[in-house]
């Protein structure tokens, strides 16, 4: 004889396996969406990327000299008052552009890293004396660790000055870091990257300084906050 019930749950049998099948493709189309999302955001942060080292690179590669109020040469390393190779090529560069007539001032920057005795502007300031620029030419930003704050202050040494234009001069892969800092700082500024420095020397290290400023754009971008002057001297 039958079970009560035994024909009512014959019956639905088929649908509870309708049921559980639509439940299972649900779950998979589900999967498929997040995998398609999780690609599609991948795809644009690759895509966002590639975009932000193209724009490193060619900015790096454009020089814009031209007569400014200043020329600001961003920091780098120095070794007890001797400037690193990385620091002496920009020198170098900043003071050709001051002896051809571009700017009457050259703006030295950086402070003093942990361990250093004397800072990098003043490392600067006594290389380009040396050099043939005027003491009385050279203005000095000798706090700053890093290159929002070397430009924070490069801005309020320009605004005391009534001096509203500055021509930076850096590596080329920092290039476009300097012009977005300094724009955010109220600065009107074009660029004059420097085409001797060690940090471009081999492809290694053009790479090396690339994969750097990246990190440190996307890092501004999303904290407002600077990262280092730009690559370790060489």
């Amino acid at each position: 004889m039958n079970e009560p019930g035994g024909g009512a749950l014959a019956a639905s049998a088929p649908a509870i396996a309708r049921e559980t099948g639509r439940v299972a493709a649900g779950g998979r189309s589900a999967v498929r969406e997040l995998a398609l999302v999780g690609g599609a955001l991948a795809i644009g942060a690759a895509l966002a990327l590639g975009f932000t080292a193209w724009r490193i690179w060619s900015v790096g590669q454009v020089d814009q000299a031209r007569p400014a109020d200043a020329i600001v040469v961003m920091g780098a390393a120095q070794y007890d008052g001797r400037p690193s190779p990385v620091f002496a090529a920009r020198l170098d560069h900043a003071i050709e552009l001051y002896k051809a007539g571009l700017a009457p001032y050259l703006v030295v920057t950086g402070g003093r890293q942990e361990g250093d005795r004397t800072t990098e502007a003043a490392s600067a300031r006594a290389y380009a004396v040396a050099r043939g620029v005027p003491d009385s030419a050279i203005l000095a930003e000798d706090t700053g660790r890093t290159t929002l704050q070397s430009l924070e202050n490069v801005a309020a040494i320009l605004r005391d000055r009534d001096l509203e234009t500055a021509l930076f001069v850096s590596d080329r892969m920092h290039m476009l870091r300097v012009l977005r800092v300094a724009r955010d700082q109220g600065i009107a500024g074009y660029s004059s990257p420097t085409a001797t420095s060690p940090s471009d020397a081999t492809v290694g290290r053009t790479l090396n300084a690339l994969r750097h400023e990246i990190g440190a754009l996307v890092y501004y971008a999303f904290t407002g906050q600077g990262g280092s002057q730009a690559e370790p001297a060489q």
